[in-house]
């Protein structure tokens, strides 16, 4: 009888997309296009994985550059973790969101003309970075 009572995956994916919408809807206008190209993705797939109507769960392997991107603050990033670890209980210990001993690098760009430029500048720098990681990692295996 309990096992009725508890909420099922899609209205536990469901509370952290929202969480995750509102979050977002709380920041600068751009936000979104911006998460578009930090995951390399089309604009449609963050409204896909913003809006709790859509089944499309959030990949653990974007939370990461989620977080980062939206610059949630600490209170908001633990509420997000607990909710999407209700919903994905096997993905918690597996996710990794920043391994121990990673490297960060911080890079300063000049103002552009336009906020266009700027996202473009700087997913042409994120997809190049993953690209150099990538190659690197396959050259250690």
């Amino acid at each position: 009888m309990v096992e009725a009572l508890a909420p099922d995956r899609a209205t536990l994916v469901a509370r952290y997309k929202t969480y995750l919408r509102d979050c977002i809807d709380r920041r600068p206008s751009g936000l979104r296009q911006k998460l578009a190209l930090a995951l390399d993705k089309h604009k449609s797939f963050i409204s896909q994985i913003t809006n709790p109507a859509y089944p499309v769960p959030v990949p653990a392997g974007d939370l990461e550059t989620i977080l980062e991107v939206c610059h949630l603050s600490p209170e908001e990033r633990r509420r997000f973790l607990a909710l999407y670890d209700a919903a994905h209980p096997r993905e918690a210990p597996r996710r990794g969101v920043r391994a121990a001993g990673a490297h960060r690098i911080h890079i300063d760009l000049p103002a552009f003309p336009d906020v266009a430029t700027a996202l473009e500048v700087e997913g042409l720098i994120r997809d190049f970075a993953a690209r150099v990681i990538r190659l690197a990692q396959r050259r250690q295996r």
